[in-house]
C-alpha cells in the first residue's frame, strides 16, 4: 500500500508526464502538417518516440494510483 506522500508525488509526476505528452503531441502535428527535409523527419521519428515512452509511464502510474476492483 502506497502512502499519502508517495501518492502525492506519483500524482505530481503523472501530471508532470501528461503536460509533456501533450506538449510533445502538439510539436510533432504542428511539424508534420509542415513540408521538412527529411532529417527533420527523423526527429519526428525520435518525438513519436518520446511520446510513447511517457504514455507507457503515464499508464504504469494510473495502474499503480488506481487499484484493481475485484468482479
Amino acid at each position: 500500500m502506497l502512502t499519502e506522500k508517495e501518492i502525492a508525488d506519483a500524482r505530481a509526476t503523472l501530471n508532470e508526464l501528461q503536460v509533456e505528452h501533450r506538449d510533445l503531441n502538439l510539436i510533432v502535428e504542428h511539424l508534420a502538417a509542415t513540408p521538412l527535409p527529411d532529417q527533420d523527419q527523423l526527429l519526428i521519428q525520435r518525438l513519436k518516440k518520446r511520446k510513447l515512452m511517457l504514455k507507457d509511464k503515464i499508464y504504469q502510474l494510473e495502474k499503480m494510483l488506481v487499484p484493481d476492483i475485484p468482479a
